[in-house]
């Protein structure tokens, strides 16, 4: 039986990299004070019809909503966003502090296409910096981003910014937009056509040619943006130039979630091919306040793990954590018994990897398996050894044998854990 369309088992020997991925993450946002939140996979279905937007695709295409038992809309989380804003207004916390700077790891559930690198079940990286109207939050979030790139060897990335305004500004370019392509509109692809009608911002989006050669002579976002906007996004653009960061304005980017007012930006790492926006994110000021809390301007991104995956396992070597010590027993009989968790808790007090066989396998096939799983030592445990109380230490690269009394396996261990 095979797994759902969509879906994927994380097999161990890929978990590493996961793992590995995870443990950068911790690391960076923890130095900057950013706490891990966990929000729950089911949300109601209305947190993400307010949030998202009605008109855009994850709500009307791609969501897993369902009627529980209870007779209460249900979805999967599509996005992580959204869980976070109604994690921080039923928990109250912002009477805890003004700045609240969260990040998440977790599956999120979309009916898409699977692709490589695109999954109905994904996993997201995501920090949010929530409750600053500062730019230098913005700026801050996405030095993150690229430092995180950076640690995971990711250095093939564009960064792409833009202002999108608040949404007066939006309203009053939409409406000549809307104008403009109208004339236009059986030139348009046709889920250009369909969008005029829902949601236009995102034909901006279009990968058609001629789509993109039509609204190219169109009118420009930028031109409807009033000092507020301007200047917050020319000192975001001073700030990236201060630090170094390479960035491209791209006036066609406006991401595809209705709650972003101001900044938008994506990060996208050319060696994935033509799915290669890796992370995505902007500023969203209204949304806190839409869902019912407090007035609470907020900016963020989310990282795919999957796509993160891919480049990490072709740009590191990321070696598996493989068990040191071998422990082969020859013998089957209750005299061994204590001296076998002996042995264990030793290992364990010292944290020292090893792994019991559990064969009853002959000591040729034991010392095989020990070479398999690379473990760099074997102890052999028979009569004799029990009979006179210590264990035959084998060294497997070299063959070398070595005899240490029971009572001295805790000092020889100490002395050789560096090396093991």
């Amino acid at each position: 039986m095979k797994p759902l369309r969509g879906t994927k088992d994380i097999l161990p020997d890929e978990i590493i990299v996961w793992q590995y991925v995870y443990s950068i993450a911790y690391e960076i946002l923890t130095l900057y004070n950013y706490k891990e939140i966990r929000t729950p996979l089911l949300e109601n279905t209305i947190l993400f019809n307010r949030s998202i937007g009605n008109y855009t695709d994850i709500v009307n295409k791609e969501m897993y909503s369902f009627l529980d038992q209870g007779e209460r809309n249900i979805s999967l989380r599509p996005e992580g966003t959204a869980s976070i804003a109604r994690a921080f207004i039923s928990n109250k916390l912002y009477l805890r502090k003004k700045i609240n700077r969260l990040w998440y790891l977790g599956a999120m559930f979309r009916y898409e296409r699977p692709q490589k690198g695109r999954q109905r079940q994904f996993h997201q990286l995501g920090i949010e910096c929530i409750g600053s109207p500062n730019p230098i939050a913005d700026v801050e979030v996405i030095r993150l981003a690229t430092k995180i790139l950076k640690a995971l060897k990711c250095l093939e990335y564009k960064l792409e910014i833009n202002s999108i305004g608040n949404i007066e500004e939006r309203n009053l370019y939409q409406t000549q937009l809307i104008n403009y392509l109208n004339k236009y509109k059986y030139e348009l692809d046709i889920s250009s056509q369909n969008q005029l009608k829902t949601n236009p911002l995102r034909i901006l989006d279009s990968k058609n040619s001629k789509t993109q050669e039509i609204l190219w002579e169109g009118p420009k976002l930028k031109d409807f943006l009033k000092s507020k906007s301007l200047d917050h996004f020319n000192e975001i653009c001073n700030h990236l130039n201060s630090l170094n960061i390479s960035y491209e304005i791209n006036e066609y980017l406006v991401r595809g979630l209705d709650y972003y007012n101001y900044t938008a930006f994506e990060i996208k790492e050319q060696s994935l091919g033509s799915q290669n926006t890796i992370c995505g994110g902007g500023r969203y000021d209204q949304l806190i306040q839409q869902l019912g809390g407090p007035k609470t301007p907020s900016v963020g991104w989310a990282i795919g793990i999957e796509r993160l995956v891919i480049i990490t396992q072709n740009q590191l070597k990321i070696q598996q954590d493989n068990k040191k010590i071998y422990i082969a027993v020859q013998i089957q009989s209750n005299k061994i018994r204590n001296q076998i968790w002996d042995i264990i808790k030793t290992l364990e007090e010292l944290k020292i990897n090893f792994e019991l066989d559990l064969s009853h396998s002959s000591l040729h096939k034991q010392i095989k398996q020990a070479n398999q799983i690379s473990a760099k030592i074997c102890f052999i445990i028979g009569e004799e050894e029990i009979k006179n109380e210590y264990i035959t230490v084998k060294w497997l690269q070299t063959g070398t044998q070595q005899k240490i009394k029971l009572n001295k396996l805790k000092n020889y261990l100490i002395y050789l854990k560096n090396g093991i």
